[in-house]
């Protein structure tokens, strides 16, 4: 089975294709049935789904494109130029993705088959779509894309939400079995277990996302936005010494972020003008006699520290709660080096382990919306034409996970 993704929720452009290789022997694939409602479920489902679970799928990853909107430094992106991005890449990353799919499977496979670009449109068993969360007009724009090919070709559409995305195409890459899930980006930070077939909330920020809070304080440094603030603050952090005071402001199962912006922005104030007057910024020492320089690497550090250790704090407490002994970090935040370490050095005085993916996978691509879409597929979901629109509060706990046990 092959599928189509494409992801644009945010300022990145994914488009993949993947193969669902058929079953090993020793796991067939069910026949398809009407599957009983459980009593623990929040809501009806009408699909006809499996019986059991789906056996986990060999996968064939045929094609993971990715282009960036990249905003001058100092700024952020805006929707509307970030759906003009989209609409201005999407085609030629879909016959890009289109043209690589065939030659991987002619490499694969050999003949016997229709081959070529031709041959991948007619294997699709559907086009798969980020249908939220995330910003509005770029999601519009990748939406009617995904209407416009499954038209054209004649294909069945999957619209996916982007977290259940990130976790299952993590789960698939590292091969963890039932973890808690770190989901970390730019609009979104949220603690998560899976249980009766829906990956269930224990916590998440109560304000902004702990990647915006990254983003933005880059903006506030003028860092460059190339390839991503975050990797460039992360950069930087790696060379701080010093680690100041900062608000720590876990509640509960929840963290809150826009304190913490607001303080280190006061920070980096105090910096920018110590600058402009010629000097450095000082503040008192641990020991209180001496007076150490602060740089703009020290607030980086800090900051990172401090917002991680919140979300290692937390992510502990769900492990703690559910009895787990792994952890699957996801997002785009999570491809940085010093959470995963920090992440591990708990896990580790937990006798657990910790499962994290490269910017392959952790980044939005549209690999991710192509498999989850396609483990959807298989258990009889689709997306009526009428209902191909996007949304940008789409809950990850609204899913029915029907592919799982």
């Amino acid at each position: 089975m092959l599928s189509l993704g494409l992801e644009g929720s945010a300022n990145k452009l994914g488009v993949g294709i993947i193969q669902h290789l058929p079953p090993t022997p020793s796991h067939p694939l069910p026949p398809s049935s009407p599957l009983p409602i459980s009593s623990t479920s929040s809501k009806p489902h009408p699909l006809k789904l499996h019986p059991y679970p789906l056996p986990p799928p060999q996968i064939r990853i045929l094609a993971n494109l990715r282009h960036t909107f990249v905003s001058p430094p100092g700024t952020g992106f805006l929707p509307r130029e970030t759906a003009q991005h989209h609409r201005r890449w999407v085609v030629r990353l879909i016959k890009q993705a289109l043209k690589q799919a065939a030659e991987v499977l002619e490499r694969e496979e050999g003949g016997g088959r229709e081959g070529g670009v031709k041959g991948v449109i007619e294997r699709l068993d559907c086009v798969c779509y980020t249908k939220g969360p995330g910003m509005g007009a770029p999601l519009g724009a990748v939406a009617v894309a995904a209407r416009t090919v499954a038209g054209l070709w004649g294909k069945r559409v999957v619209g996916v939400n982007h977290c259940v995305g990130h976790i299952e195409m993590g789960r698939t890459i590292t091969s963890s079995s039932n973890p808690i899930v770190l989901y970390v980006s730019g609009g979104n930070t949220q603690i998560i277990a899976y249980a009766s077939h829906r990956y269930r909330i224990f916590g998440e920020t109560l304000d902004i996302a702990v990647g915006n809070c990254l983003d933005r304080f880059a903006r506030t440094l003028n860092i460059s936005n190339d390839p991503a603030p975050g990797y460039n603050i992360e950069q930087l952090a790696k060379k701080g010494r010093r680690l100041l005071d900062l608000p720590y402001a876990v509640k509960g199962m929840d963290c809150s972020f826009g304190g913490i912006l607001a303080s280190i922005d006061v920070m980096a104030a105090e910096l920018e003008r110590a600058e402009k007057e010629g000097g450095k910024w000082r503040v008192a020492s641990g020991d209180g006699e001496e007076e150490d320089v602060v740089t703009k690497e020290d607030l980086c550090f800090t900051l990172q520290e401090t917002v991680y250790a919140m979300l290692v704090e937390i992510t502990e407490r769900a492990m703690a709660h559910v009895g787990a002994n792994q952890v699957l970090i996801v997002g785009g935040v999570g491809c940085n080096e010093r959470l995963q370490q920090m992440m591990g050095l708990m896990a580790e005085s937990r006798g657990g382990s910790v499962y994290a993916t490269d910017e392959r996978f952790c980044i939005d691509n549209g690999i991710m919306i192509a498999h989850a879409g396609l483990l959807a597929y298989r258990t009889g979901f689709q997306t009526k034409m009428v209902d191909t629109t996007c949304t940008q509060r789409f809950r990850t706990d609204e899913v029915y996970v029907g592919w799982r046990e």
